[in-house]
């Protein structure tokens, strides 16, 4: 199995296309292309000057020996989807990402569930579900043209109907897509009480298509590192070997370079890798 760790350019590509080289010196094989905002985004602006940044990255991955396995697509914070102008808007911003993701040679994106009522609380489940299969039924045939299969994310808000890997997966059955499939988040397994490796056996080599790798301590969604939390990360790393999972094991977390010194941060950065590569394998 493949390793990952995320990589969140911002809006500053060109400065940051040299922390590529550094992912791939620390042994990785992937990144995940995280440019989530909902305003300063990657993917949106000028066509041109898009397309540039792209290109900027996806040589750079070349140069360095990676690989964009996946990309994480807009969200907006607090969720706002309550309007027919603001769920239109944001699709508009999610076609764009599937475009920029298919123009990186990357073949998944990441998305959460549109959230009408906020998200932490879901007064009409039923009118939610059918906002969410309306909306991602005709972003996946925008997918289908783009070449690239939208990841649906399980969620770290237990009040949602969306949110355990079960409802997610139940979703993307009804969905019925090649191109619509399951992102597994450990971190937010933990928090709706859901087991990693219980949820990996579930969904299946069929369905689960990426994951989001992190730990907690089963209440906040803190993206902690492996094996500083709850999560019985042995088990998980079975349950992926088991059903044969084919992906990357993709770390949504980094070493935090705050109050440690430059040879603390780089030997805590070399553990974290070899952490993964010890789960992946």
């Amino acid at each position: 199995m493949r390793t990952g760790i995320q990589w969140c350019p911002e809006d500053r590509v060109e400065e940051k296309v040299r922390e590529l080289y550094d992912i791939r010196a620390l042994g990785y094989d992937c990144i995940d292309f995280q440019s989530f905002c909902h305003t300063e985004n990657v993917f949106f602006g000028d066509p041109s000057a898009v397309s540039a940044n792209l290109k900027l990255v996806r040589d750079a991955c070349a140069g360095a020996g990676l690989t964009v396995s996946q990309t994480h697509g807009p969200w907006r914070w607090p969720p706002r989807d309550s309007t027919r102008e603001d769920r239109a808007e944001r699709f508009e911003k999610m076609v764009r990402s599937l475009y920029g993701t298919a123009e990186l040679g990357c073949r998944d994106m990441v998305i959460h569930p549109i959230m009408p009522y906020g998200c932490e609380s879901d007064p009409h489940p039923e009118e939610f579900t059918e906002m969410n299969l309306e909306f991602f039924g005709r972003l996946t045939e925008e997918a289908k043209k783009a070449g690239v299969v939208i990841d649906f994310e399980n969620m770290p808000m237990p009040a949602l109907s969306l949110a355990t890997p079960a409802q997610i997966l139940d979703f993307v059955k009804k969905i019925d897509s090649q191109y619509f499939r399951v992102c597994l988040d450990t971190g937010h397994c933990a928090v709706t009480k859901s087991d990693p490796a219980e949820a990996v056996r579930l969904i299946g080599a069929d369905y689960l298509r990426v994951l989001h790798v992190h730990d907690n301590d089963g209440r906040g969604d803190f993206h902690w590192l492996p094996c500083t939390g709850v999560i019985n990360w042995e088990e998980f790393s079975r349950a992926l070997h088991d059903i044969g999972f084919g992906g990357v094991f993709s770390l949504e977390t980094d070493v935090d370079p705050n109050g440690l010194s430059e040879t603390e941060y780089a030997d805590k950065r070399r553990e974290l890798a070899a952490v993964a590569k010890r789960l992946a394998d």
